[in-house]
């Protein structure tokens, strides 16, 4: 063969492969345009079941635009990072649901109808200073007109990415608010005090709760729950009849969700008893039995949880020195389950004379632990705490155990009853009241497990609910104002709101994070990090020095009260505000010269992923087949 018709062949083969090459794409764009893969080490990209489940019973379009200053934001490469992950993710929830599902990206530059349009749903913008303030936030709209707004994404946050996005979906597809029954054996809502013949005010949790969901009072002597309740709240269940017992019973294995709150010494439950020997006979302790006991869940009521490394602080009266007391905690994130949607993100939680939970042996349920005690905890009777009358007596002969309790758990998987039988009969003294009572309901007719994975939340503490552990009071002209010291609010409006969900949203777990660290990045923000230590010490310096200057400056006033200042000052000023000025333009140069640099790492990677990567396994395929094509002609 001469070398011109080699040519021909290779030139023709070329063309070839371009043809080919061009019918591939075509061919992709054409037939598989739907098909994704997410090679992300955490799956990043891969929609959870549960969002595919909640995505295919949407029945009515939902419409979602999503705001990020794209234009503002050119030179701030994490924040861009995050957002591009945002919009992926949207991306493929939209791809997922199809026509039920409307994506619209937005840009709102400024002082455009699109900027205005952000305002005007609500946003929020982040200030970066400088007058520079963008928007970076998600609102979603269905078909009746209502609302739902994600105002900021945190990036601290993105491991529950999926899930907020997930829950305004759902929200939006089902409009009707949360119904939720609350059962309490302290008077959380309002009422009405006969000794002091005024009205009582509701605890603060109870009017928070009642702002985002309906909440409807139930009785303690209850026979049935209503199949539309999507959440039952029980706190402080004392004295509950069998048949009360029953109907939760039946309530949580036919799939209800029940957030649960009981306490070996309720504080709260003896100031609210007012010295009444009768109130006070009748116990200050709360449980569950038999529930939990046929759930193979642990609680005693005659225990409470003491912890050296969590207690508070105490003040016992003016001029003395505080107290710390070890069955009073204050919990850190250390803490919390940090995994999980309802504690994430909280920042201290308040508990008094608290319980614990264990997972007995035998359990078929699972038990996940939300708050726990440190090691630095032992558990002390509950006489003990109650009959106290100087909290530093706790001190005396404390020892820890070494291990950590459980003081708030989720609880999940198979539930079994605890009335194998049907439904029990109170005893009732009057006979012929009990006669016209109708016979217990037949074994048959009852739930002995649960008909799906059960999903409650159990708490060991009732005074965790009160004012007095995480919220102050304030009366301003006329109007009651509440402060937070704590986040016991969140938590309970957390797991309501959490419990209140479908199955599928209840599902969906904290993800991975997008962030994969490189060295040399790092070693650039360091270089930076150092550089602006340096320029932040000169201009504190500089200003520290100013700020002297101009102090004596005051001194110099006429009787006016005007200003003196000599030539020589007024010129010093002015060097300061200038230099002021440069090193700010210093730090920003820093900034960019730091963002540029990572840039250009992301486009050498970029090249790459796309150009490099794929040129090697062609060529690599290309000489696989002219060694295959060599051997034959051998």
């Amino acid at each position: 063969m001469s070398t011109q018709t080699q040519r021909k062949i290779g030139t023709a083969s070329l063309v070839l492969l371009g043809l080919v090459f061009i019918a591939a794409v075509t061919a992709n764009n054409a037939l598989l345009s739907g098909l994704r893969f997410d090679l992300t080490e955490n799956n990043l990209y891969t929609v959870s079941p549960g969002t595919r489940a909640l995505l295919s019973n949407i029945e009515e379009p939902i419409n979602l635009y999503y705001f990020f200053s794209d234009t503002e934001t050119s030179d701030i490469t994490p924040l861009r990072n995050f957002a591009t992950r945002v919009r992926e993710l949207l991306e493929e929830l939209d791809a997922v649901a199809g026509e039920n599902l409307n994506l619209n990206i937005i840009d709102p530059v400024p002082f455009s109808e699109d900027e205005d349009r952000a305002a005007q749903f609500g946003l929020q913008p982040i200030n970066l200073g400088l007058g520079q303030a963008i928007y970076f936030g998600l609102v979603g709209t269905n078909s009746v007109g209502e609302e739902e707004i994600i105002s900021i994404f945190n990036p601290d946050r993105e491991r529950f990415l999926e899930y907020e996005i997930a829950r305004m979906i759902y929200s939006l597809a089902r409009p009707e608010k949360v119904v939720v029954g609350l059962l309490a054996g302290v008077p959380m809502t309002p009422g009405f005090d006969p000794q002091m013949q005024r009205p009582t005010e509701p605890w603060v949790i109870y009017t928070q709760a009642e702002q985002l969901f309906e909440v409807r009072t139930l009785s303690s002597s209850l026979t049935t729950i209503e199949e539309e309740l999507d959440v039952l709240w029980l706190v402080h269940p004392k004295g509950l009849g069998l048949e009360t017992l029953y109907a939760i019973d039946q309530f949580i294995l036919r799939g209800g969700r029940a957030l649960i709150f009981l306490d070996p010494f309720a504080e709260i439950d003896m100031l609210n008893s007012g010295g009444d020997p009768a109130a006070m006979a009748a116990g200050s302790s709360s449980n569950l039995d038999p529930l939990l006991a046929a759930w193979g869940i642990g609680f005693t009521d005659t225990e409470v949880v003491a912890d050296n490394q969590l207690a508070l602080s105490i003040s016992t009266g003016a001029g003395l020195r505080p107290i710390r007391h070890l069955g009073l905690l204050g919990l850190n994130s250390a803490a919390m389950d940090n995994d999980d949607v309802i504690t994430d993100g909280l920042s201290t939680l308040n508990l008094g004379s608290t319980g614990h939970f264990t997972l007995l042996d035998g359990s078929t349920a699972e038990i996940e632990p939300l708050l726990t005690s440190s090691l630095d905890a032992a558990l002390l009777p509950a006489i003990q705490v109650q009959m106290l009358s100087d909290p530093e007596m706790l001190q005396d002969g404390f020892v820890p155990t070494g291990e950590s309790y459980i003081l708030a758990a989720r609880i999940t998987g198979q539930l079994t009853t605890a009335f194998p039988d049907g439904q029990p009969q109170d005893i009732i003294p009057d006979s012929e009241v009990a006669a016209s009572i109708p016979e217990p309901s037949p074994a048959s007719n009852n739930h002995t497990n649960s008909i799906e994975n059960a999903n409650v939340i159990l708490v060991g503490d009732v005074d965790f609910l009160s004012d007095r552990l995480w919220v102050q009071r304030q009366n301003f002209l006329g109007q009651q104002l509440t402060t937070a010291f704590a986040s016991n609010g969140d938590f309970v409006i957390n797991s309501l709101d959490n419990l209140s969900g479908s199955a599928e949203l209840i599902g969906i777990r904290a993800r991975g994070t997008y962030s994969r660290p490189f060295t040399r990045v790092e070693a650039l923000r360091r270089d930076a990090d150092a550089q602006f230590r340096q320029t932040e010490q000169l201009l504190q310096a500089e200003l520290t020095e100013t700020e002297t200057r101009l102090a004596e400056l005051q001194a110099a006033r006429t009787d006016e009260g005007a200003l003196l200042a000599s030539p020589e000052q007024q010129a010093e000023v002015q060097r300061f505000l200038d230099q002021q000025i440069r090193i700010r333009q210093d730090l920003r140069a820093v900034q960019r010269n730091l963002d540029q640099d990572i840039e250009r790492l992301g486009v050498i990677l970029q090249a790459i992923n796309i150009v490099v990567v794929p040129l090697l396994l062609t060529l690599f395929a290309l000489g696989t087949v002219a060694l295959r094509r060599k051997r034959k002609g051998t």
